[in-house]
């Protein structure tokens, strides 16, 4: 008994320093109440929070995570959110990236979400990388984005459909105009694409992974 007691303890000690939310270790990133945790570039207003939901509508900007969990940088990962876009809306989930105070996000990947805007490229597809031209839902309704990377390997999906299987090939070299979309490790942003776009977000999950 002493000794499986001794084993808890120092088990107990060993755990990371942020606490997972339920059992399965899903953490929240978004309290549903403010954008504590999170930091927007370019034009702040474009992000607001009512009713539970991160309401971004406005000029270009992007809303990066700079909270405490896993220290704001994550390299394998899961992570999941509710996401609704309005008709005509453009936005995007951003992995791998890093702070930037204004611009077009210089470093990581971005996993489209668009089911009507005039740009082709639909909701789960890794942008200029591996797209979807398929919109898997339909504007006004909510559904769930899903995203996964282990190693080299990324899977996207919408409502447990996978929509992208994506492994970085070896000596892959980005586009000239994406230098930094490549597998490495960063944080998560959220995109406000245009003055015209509204998209909502809530129930943000991350699941570290070793």
């Amino acid at each position: 008994m002493k000794k499986f007691l001794l084993c808890a303890a120092l088990a107990a000690f060993s755990l990371p320093t942020f606490a997972a939310d339920s059992a399965d270790g899903w953490i929240s990133l978004f309290d549903g109440k403010s954008l504590d945790g999170w930091k927007a570039s370019d034009e702040p207003g474009t992000f607001s929070v009512q009713n539970g939901d991160i309401i971004v509508y406005g000029k270009r900007s992007h809303l990066f995570y700079v909270g405490d969990v896993n220290g704001h940088d994550f390299k394998n990962f899961e992570v999941k959110a509710d996401v609704m876009t309005r008709k005509g809306a453009n936005s995007g989930f951003y992995f791998h990236t890093a702070w930037q105070e204004t611009g077009w996000p210089d470093k990581g990947f971005e996993v489209q979400v668009n089911n009507s805007h005039k740009d082709p490229k639909r909701t789960a597809g890794l942008y200029d990388v591996l797209d979807n031209f398929a919109a898997p839902v339909a504007d006004d309704e909510w559904f769930t984005l899903y995203i996964k990377v282990e190693g080299k390997h990324v899977i996207t999906k919408v409502n447990d459909r996978v929509i992208v299987d994506y492994t970085e090939p070896e000596g892959y070299a980005p586009k000239a105009n994406h230098a930094g979309r490549k597998i490495d490790h960063g944080t998560f942003a959220l995109q406000g694409h245009d003055p015209g776009s509204e998209v909502h977000f809530k129930n943000i999950f991350v699941k570290p992974l070793p």
